[in-house]
């Protein structure tokens, strides 16, 4: 349940982010590389594709996550583990990466530090997180109508990496050199209002829990709200992400 709610909240932005960011990576045939944080597998499919699944691990801190990737790629080395404690041998991938996994990373600086340990020296560790704090994420509609409404209501802007230059800070905090900074972006059409509000009411990640504790009226305010400034019919969703691709040292 978790990874499908997920896949239609978020999915539907983090699949074609995953072909920008592989594309960034440039992998080649013959790598190994390692998925942090890779949830229900947005990225680990886009990996398998390209180097095959014995080239291929994950990591993701939710047991639902890794039973979903577990049943989606059954040839792929995925376990259960954060970031910051990564459970492999050190120079044991050519490349590391988190797609949209750093600003939920409870200290990222380790959790980069240990992607840097687990990869050879002269690899790749890269990672990407939403442009929350330039109002350029998939949420920011909807967080710009809370804000509005709710002074009080902590939004995801001020989440690590989550504005321009600050995963290039947390990187090279963490020890990684010859730091490149890049602005991936996506585009997600909907056919209405009803299917761009629905995933919001799922519970899945701060958006959907912090309208999940509200009560009804203040949830129909922000509906409502939200219905007033988006479009009639058919409309698109442009997102962006700050990216880095670092080496190893």
């Amino acid at each position: 349940m978790a990874a499908e709610s997920y896949g239609r909240f978020m999915g539907r932005y983090s699949e074609p982010l995953a072909d920008e960011f592989v594309e960034l990576v440039d992998l080649r045939r013959g790598q190994r590389a390692l998925d942090v944080g890779c949830g229900p597998g947005a990225l680990t499919a886009r990996l398998v594709e390209r180097l095959g699944s014995d080239c291929v691990a994950g990591v993701d801190p939710s047991m639902p996550f890794v039973a979903s990737a577990r049943e989606r790629f059954p040839d792929v080395d995925i376990r259960h583990a954060t970031a910051e404690s990564l459970p492999f041998a050190d120079a044991s991938f050519d490349a590391a990466l988190a797609q949209l996994v750093v600003h939920f990373m409870e200290d990222p600086v380790a959790g980069l530090r240990e992607m840097a340990r687990v990869t050879v020296p002269g690899g790749v560790v890269a990672a990407s997180v939403w442009d929350y704090g330039g109002n350029r994420s998939p949420l920011s509609t909807f967080w710009s109508v809370v804000a509005d409404l709710d002074a009080d209501a902590v939004t995801e802007s001020g989440l690590p990496g989550a504005r321009e230059g600050h995963l290039v800070e947390l990187a090279e905090a963490a020890g990684l050199v010859d730091v490149e900074e890049s602005l991936l972006s996506v585009s997600v059409r909907y056919a209405g209002f009803a299917e761009w509000w629905e995933p919001y009411t799922l519970g899945v990640g701060p958006a959907g829990s912090y309208l999940a504790a509200l009560d009804v009226e203040a949830r129909d305010r922000i509906h409502r709200a939200c219905r007033e400034v988006l479009p009639d019919g058919e409309f698109d969703v442009a997102a962006s992400a700050w990216c880095v691709r670092a080496r190893v040292a």
